[in-house]
Parts: C-alpha cells; structure tokens; sequence
C-alpha cells in the first residue's frame, strides 16, 4: 500500500506537520492546567487565572484546527490513492487470462473490488492519521512526564508491556478471523450474483426455497466469520478500559503520598492524571486501528492476491503487426490440455485456405469449441503451432490478431447501453452511418427501427428486452461492422426457431463472403455448403471432406447426419 501513498508524499508531509503540532498542543493543555492549580487556583489568585485560561483555549481551538486539517489532507489522500488501487486491480483483471476467469466467479471478483477496499479505505483514510497521533502523543506525554516527575512516570510506563502483551495475544485470532470474514463476504456476493443473473431459471424451475436455503448457509457463514472476528477485536476496549482507570487509580494514589511528603504539588499530580488518561487514549486507539488494521489487511491480502497474478501471455519480442490478413489458418500437430493430464485436442493437424468455409461438426465435447478458443488465444497450446498466412499466432500481436478475426457466438452478450453503442463495439471509431449500413447487411435494421428509440433504444441487463434472434442479428451486425479476416461461427442459429434461422443465415452468407469461416454446427443441415466438413470426435479429427462426400463413406459424419434427419430423404 506504501506504493499508493509514495505519488502524495507532499501531501504526507503536510500531514505529518499538522500532527506533530496538534500533538505538541495536546501536550500543553494540561501543562497550562497544572500551571493555574499552582500558581493561582492554590494560592487562591485571581490576577493572571484569565489570561492563562485564554491561553488554554487558543491551544485547544488550534489543536482542533490542526486535527481538522489533517484529516481533510488524508481523506482526500486516502480517497485518490485508493482510486488507483481500484484502477489498478480493474486494469489487471482486464489483462488476466480465460483461464483464470474460469476458477473465480464474477461475485467474488466484485467482492474483491468493493468489500475488500473498503476494508483498506476504512484503515486507510480514518486510521493513518490517528496512528501517528498516537504514536507521537505516547513519545511525547513519556518526555513531558519524565520532565516532571520520574518516579510517578516510571509508574505509568508499567501499562505500556501489559497493553501490548494484551494486543499481541489477541492479533492471533483476528487477523485469521477477519481474512475468513473477507473470504465468505466474497462467496456470499458470488451466490447473489449468480442467482439474480438467473432468476428467470430458478423461478422456471421453481428452486425459489434452494435459493434462500443457499443464502441462508452462506449467510450464517459470514454471521459466524464475523462474530469470532468481533469477538476477540472488542475485548480490546474494555481491556484497555480497565487498565485505563487502574492507571489513575496507581497515579492518584501514587501521586497523592508524594504530595503528602511534599515531594511533588497538587497541579504537577492533576497535570499527571491528565497526561495519565491521554496516555490510555492513544492505547485505546492504537488497539482500535490494530483491529480495523488487521480488517484491511485481510482485504489487502485478497486484493494483491488479484494484482499478484501474472497477466496474460505478452505478445513475443519483436512480435509482428497484422493489418490484413489472406485467410490461410494451419494447426500444426496441436496438443492442448485444459488440466494437466487431460489432453483436449490430441496432435491435431488441419488446413483452411483462403476464402474457404471449415465446418467443424461432433458430438458435444469433442473440442469444437476449444479449437477455437485456441486460434483466438484464449488459451496457450502446450505444443504444436499455429500459423495464419504461415505466421506462427504467438508470433503476432494478439490485440492485431484478435482484430481480425470475427466472433458470433451462440450465447451472444449485449451490455447495457444502447442499440447504437452494443452495434459500435465491433469498432470504436465507426460513425453511426456504418452502424447503420452494418444493420442493413444484417437484416437488423427493420426490427430496430420498430423499438421505441430505434437506434438508441437502451438494452436491459444482458438485452433481456429483445428476442434471441434480435439478439444473434445484433452480434452479426457487430461483426460485419469489425470486419475481420477470418470468420468464426460458434452455434451462431442454435437457439432460434427455423424462421428466424432462414433470416439469420442469409446474414451469415453475406457475411462469409471473401472470408475465410469457421462454423461450429449441431443442425447439420446449416453447414451443406461448406467446402470442407472437419469432423471431430474426443480431440481428433475423425473424418474430413464435404458434406456428400462424407455421407457417400458412411462413417461418423453419415451417423450424425442421419440421426438428425431420420425418415427423411437424404
């Protein structure tokens, strides 16, 4: 966290300026009150009692002033560092691999930008300055006491081992207590999010009762984290609470014997039992901030877990651009594994030429989609290579390689802005004519034009307010207005009705135009015209040729095609 604070060092400065000043005044209050009960209260004189209580009210009125004014400095502090951390952990996680989205839900990942920073901002922007203040009001009442009396200071010194005795065996248990508090907040903001993202599914499937049953566990999970961290945190109050009033009890009685012995005066025994209890304070708030400290690192540790690491792949030195592209794509003897020992694609080898449409049909997980994923470098391979127009894909810049291929996905994601802005995220710098003209190609613009605002109609979450195939026309749209090289079809017509599917695919054909296609397909029927049908059964291709050709052998690909089309003319 240091680093976030060292760009502010001015600011720190300042801070630590005001403190020592505040803290110094805070030192000459009751030094002034000690020095009325001697000088005037005792003696019963009234000349000069005004002047000196003026002075102790300028000390106190400036002590507030000071306090004030580093507080407002380290808030603002506090706030912009903490707006970096934030950027910083969201940039991060905008550079992390597929895979590692795959192992952290969306939820917890919130949690993490939202729980646990507020942990730091609460130690951070409340605590930084208290923290000073209390060290430099320990090290200065110590100075102020031995400068008065030694032996009533050595007295009060005896507090400062018990205290920190008392910290250090409570630390063990919150800091472990407050990391699992952190850690089940995370699982509880996980659950809510997946359930409200799928609330339709859930009241389809009436588990409305499993729904409050899973929060309910998760719940008393955080309720439970939370009260064995809380628990040993607030002993430290009424510890220091008790040591606190023994502490004056030892100095009053202390004090008072001396006094009878005339070895010390009444003002020099109030001023001590002033410094007595402002001695406690910083102890109190030092064991305040420990706990609230311990908090935040529990939530610094899961935030630096994020930024810890290691980002995506880079792109290699010397990595080459890829402003346009012929369209040949090779695997090359491709072995790719999601868990080690566990091939997914096993020594695979294919060719799509130029301009060509590549088919890949099988059963469900055969590595259709993988193979995919592989060429846009979601994942890394472990060995073989992958070429376009004969470059190796690692050495190309994976921003420039992922411009030039096109995704339609079968569960296509909209956000939550307008038709216009989902329609421009396939090219930042398109103009809204290009949007346009990209719906036109689509046969998207004709629905559009009947939503309420057209074009800038605002889509719900995930554009719940749209049918699917408005929603597969949008994200062929997108694609058109990307305008990639290399087309790539994942179930594009899957979740549509036939009709819908006719329109979708005379979208699809304008689209493959002059493109080089792959077109992951379970409908058979969708992918006659393909020039080359790559079928692929446990991460091998089993069977390649077109779609008659493959029928004519009778194998796999005839298996498939005819148990979709059973009773019917082939």
């Amino acid at each position: 966290m240091l680093d976030y604070l060292r760009p502010f060092r001015p600011a720190l400065i300042m801070v630590l300026v005001c403190v020592l000043i505040y803290t110094v005044l805070g030192l000459i209050g009751p030094y002034l009150l000690g020095v009325a009960i001697d000088r005037f209260i005792a003696p019963k004189r009234l000349d000069g009692l005004s002047r000196i209580a003026i002075w102790m009210l300028v000390v106190y009125l400036l002590y507030n002033l000071f306090q004030a004014v580093a507080g407002r400095i380290m808030a603002s502090v506090s706030q912009r560092a903490l707006k970096q951390l934030r950027r910083d952990l969201f940039d991060h996680l905008q550079t992390l691999p597929i895979r590692f989205f795959d192992h952290h839900p969306a939820g917890e990942l919130m949690s993490r930008l939202t729980n646990d920073i507020d942990a730091i901002n609460q130690a951070v922007s409340q605590n930084v300055t208290s923290l000073l203040a209390s060290a430099l009001s320990l090290v200065g009442i110590l100075v102020a006491m031995f400068a008065l009396d030694r032996w009533l200071a050595l007295a009060s010194v005896l507090v400062v081992p018990i205290m920190f005795w008392f910290t250090s065996f409570v630390a063990r248990y919150t800091r472990k207590g407050f990391r699992d508090l952190q850690k089940c907040l995370g699982e509880l903001n996980g659950l809510m999010e997946e359930t409200l993202s799928g609330q339709k599914v859930i009241a389809a499937f009436r588990r409305n009762e499993s729904a409050l049953a899973d929060f309910r566990q998760r719940n008393e999970a955080v309720f439970q984290a939370g009260v064995y961290a809380n628990n040993y945190a607030l002993l430290l109050m009424p510890l220091t609470s008790v040591l606190g009033n023994f502490f004056v009890i030892v100095l009053a009685g202390l004090g008072g014997w001396l006094a009878l012995q005339g070895l010390v005066s009444v003002g020099i025994i109030a001023t001590f039992i002033i410094y007595g209890q402002n001695f406690i304070q910083p102890l109190r708030q030092l064991a305040n901030m420990y706990n609230a400290i311990q908090a935040a690192l529990a939530g610094a540790e899961r935030v630096f877990e994020i930024l810890d690491t290691p980002s995506e792949v880079d792109d290699a030195a010397g990595a080459l651009p890829l402003t346009a592209v012929r369209g040949e794509v090779r695997f090359e003897r491709v072995r790719f594994e999601y868990e080690p020992g566990v091939p997914i694609i096993k020594d695979m080898t294919l060719e799509a030429r130029a301009g060509q449409t590549v088919a890949l049909v099988g059963p469900t997980g055969a590595g259709k989609t993988t193979l995919i994923n592989l060429l846009t470098r979601f994942y890394e391979i472990q060995s073989g290579r992958i070429t376009v127009d004969g470059t190796d894909i690692r050495d190309i810049r994976k921003a420039d390689l992922r411009r030039q291929l096109g995704l339609v996905l079968q569960d296509t994601f909209l956000f939550s802005d307008t038709v216009m802005e989902n329609i421009r995220f396939g090219r930042l710098d398109a103009t809204d004519e290009a949007c346009i003209q990209a719906a036109q190609m689509a046969d998207a613009d004709h629905f559009i034009r009947q939503l309420p605002l057209g074009y800038q109609t605002p889509l719900s979450e995930r554009a719940s307010n749209l049918s699917q195939g408005q929603r597969q026309l949008l994200s062929i749209t997108r694609a058109i207005l990307a305008d990639p090289g290399i087309l790539i079809l994942d179930e594009a017509t899957s979740s549509v009705d036939t009709r819908t599917e006719a329109r979708i695919q005379q979208a699809l054909l304008r689209l493959m135009q002059g493109r080089t296609s792959f077109v992951i397909a379970h409908r058979l029927s969708t992918i006659r015209d393909a020039d080359q049908v790559l079928v692929i059964h446990h991460g091998e291709i089993v069977e390649q040729g077109n779609h008659q050709e493959l029928l004519e052998r009778k194998g796999f690909y005839h298996h498939l095609y005819t148990s979709q089309f059973k009773g019917q003319a082939i």
